[in-house]
């Protein structure tokens, strides 16, 4: 495990297990959402330049699902782990999560915030997302996890926050 990239539905956690599992490996984390999010919630234009240089070094762990910069670090990575938890799950630790970052008003990346009516009231809601792409998802991954098609790959699959604690703490410090 040395070019590390974790998958999931948004809300699975993704993001805390990248951070937990570089500072216990010793890697660089490298989050896609920072990489792509510029000033008021737009597409940094060199989104895709980021994501090259990042995964150009020799160890890393990755978080995201922008299938439109995939083609940059899968070929490159040796691992991937895949939260496939279910959708309660995100859904739940979704809300406990943009419930801190809203009424807390914190900062994510580029000055953006989340605001309560983005994430509750709006159709461009995190919520309805992972409700239209969650199905679509699990398919999508589950097809490649058993496709030659990046046979570099050793896939770790997670179907439970449990599990993958269980998997955390067993892994050498």
């Amino acid at each position: 495990m040395e070019r590390i990239i974790i998958v999931g539905t948004s809300g699975s956690g993704k993001t805390t297990l990248a951070q937990q599992l570089a500072v216990q490996l010793n890697y660089p984390h490298i989050e896609l959402d920072s990489l792509h999010w510029g000033p008021n919630w737009t597409e940094a234009p060199d989104f895709l330049e980021k994501v090259d240089r990042e995964t150009q070094r020799p160890f890393w762990v990755i978080d995201g699902n922008y299938s439109k910069s995939s083609h940059i670090f899968w070929p490159r990575a040796d691992t991937i782990i895949w939260l496939d938890y279910p959708v309660w799950v995100n859904y739940w630790r979704m809300v406990r999560r943009t419930m801190q970052r809203v009424f807390g008003r914190e900062v994510l990346w580029n000055d953006n915030r989340e605001s309560f009516r983005e994430q509750f009231l709006s159709k461009e809601s995190l919520f309805v997302y992972i409700y239209q792409t969650y199905r679509q998802r699990r398919q999508k991954y589950h097809k490649l996890m058993h496709s030659e098609q990046h046979p570099q790959l050793s896939w770790i699959h997670h179907r439970s926050p449990r599990e993958t604690k269980r998997w955390l703490k067993q892994l050498p410090r």
